[in-house]
């Protein structure tokens, strides 16, 4: 064989294997029930506000919302209906209130803090800056260093295995204040 087709058979094999170990953690993965909804003050408009609940300006469809302001995400299926709902660590870069969609993906590679991550769903670039959801494999949350431009918005492992499951290529993803 040619030096490039065993190149090719590598990658369409790498390829391969993601979208199998990807289809596993599909089939075994059951959506946990949204978190409870205690209120809290909108500290925005100095009004009492759900902060669990769903932002009205989010758009419609299946869909991930992510709340720049709340450090909160959704995962949104069908009907409009909450699959799950969590916190998140926000990036020293953030993306612009709009709607993106889900670029590229990666089940495990080292994130720009040098931490190894997995579940990696890249959406937005701002500045030559990547945008995406990961989660560290250790399950630490990072210290941001807001000199040092990063583009990782890091969750817990089991709302990022989650995150895997639900946003695949093209998933729209709507970025709200």
């Amino acid at each position: 064989m040619t030096g490039l087709t065993v190149i090719a058979l590598a990658v369409i094999g790498f390829f391969a294997f993601q979208a199998s170990a990807a289809q596993d953690r599909a089939e075994k993965h059951t959506p946990s029930a949204p978190e409870s909804s205690p209120s809290s003050k909108d500290s925005s408009s100095g009004k009492a506000e759900d902060s669990k609940a769903l932002p009205a300006d989010s758009g419609r469809g299946t869909r991930v919302v992510y709340a720049l302001g709340r450090e909160r995400v959704w995962l949104v299926g069908k009907g409009n209906k909450v699959q799950r709902t969590y916190r998140v660590v926000p990036s020293t870069v953030s993306p612009s209130p709009g709607t993106y969609k889900v670029t590229s993906r990666s089940s495990q590679i080292t994130g720009s803090d040098g931490v190894p991550i997995e579940n990696v769903v890249r959406f937005a670039d701002v500045d030559g800056v990547t945008i995406g959801f990961s989660a560290a494999v250790d399950g630490s949350m990072p210290n941001q260093d807001p000199g040092r431009k990063t583009g990782g918005i890091r969750e817990k492992r089991a709302d990022g295995e989650a995150m895997w499951v639900f946003a695949t290529i093209g998933r729209p993803v709507v970025v709200v204040r």
